[in-house]
């Protein structure tokens, strides 16, 4: 890889992150973390707002714009085929923008280019989501969003019913099923619950919550997920 094209990457990466390491970008960029820390140096030389050091993380300063992106045809056909797996295990809204934003991006691109992308051989099946678990999973996601309370009516495993309030913290997904991961306010703790077991919701929106230390998403992410979750979301940072 052309240095100027390391470069390029590199403020990518860092402006596409709350805070990268140094380790992480080096993996990414298949090279040493002395590169990294060298070719950041120099960027900061150049004007590029990069803040924070070695040894903490980076995180690119507010305003700075670079010009619209022009995907290579790689690219391009990427964003096809995670669209069109995606769009099956989606709530309907999610998988419309989802749809929307694809035919922005494939519109911009050089004729070649797109219909390259476009008639890529890889398809998934019809959505597979039952309507009852297409609307939870849209509205939990809203309230995560919103940072609002949510009343659960569950059934585990073994169809005993429970009820809890929780806050939402985030939908995973694991291949067949969704799950809603949160601090539940019965146990004080972090708990996961298959969206497919919810027999109904009520989001509270009259008292959003804030994000507290020990309660957040990072936290659950850090001693509550299942091994490698943290890996896979963010690629080993």
């Amino acid at each position: 890889m052309r240095r100027a094209d390391r470069l390029f990457q590199l403020v990518q990466l860092i402006r596409g992150r709350r805070l990268s390491t140094a380790l992480w970008l080096a993996q990414r960029l298949e090279v040493s973390p002395r590169t990294v820390y060298r070719d950041v140096a120099d960027l900061q030389h150049q004007g590029v707002p990069i803040e924070g050091e070695a040894g903490v993380g980076y995180r690119m300063g507010s305003g700075f714009e670079l010009p619209p992106l022009m995907f290579s045809v790689d690219e391009a056909r990427a964003l096809v085929a995670s669209v069109r797996m995606a769009q099956g295990w989606q709530d309907p809204a999610m998988a419309r923008a989802s749809q929307a934003a694809l035919g922005k991006i494939l519109s911009v691109l050089p004729p070649a280019a797109r219909a390259a992308a476009q008639s890529m051989a890889l398809y998934a099946p019809p959505a597979t989501l039952e309507p009852a678990l297409q609307a939870h999973l849209q509205t939990l996601r809203e309230a995560v969003h919103a940072h609002h309370r949510v009343q659960l009516h569950y059934r585990d495993a073994h169809g005993q019913a429970t009820e809890r309030t929780v806050r939402p913290l985030g939908c995973f997904f694991w291949g067949s099923v969704w799950t809603l991961a949160c601090w539940c306010e019965q146990r004080h703790d972090f708990r996961s619950f298959r969206l497919d077991r919810i027999a109904s919701l009520q989001v509270h929106s009259d008292a959003p919550f804030s994000d507290e230390a020990g309660k957040a998403l990072a936290d659950y992410l850090r001693t509550a997920a299942p091994p490698g979750t943290l890996e896979r979301l963010t690629g080993g940072g």
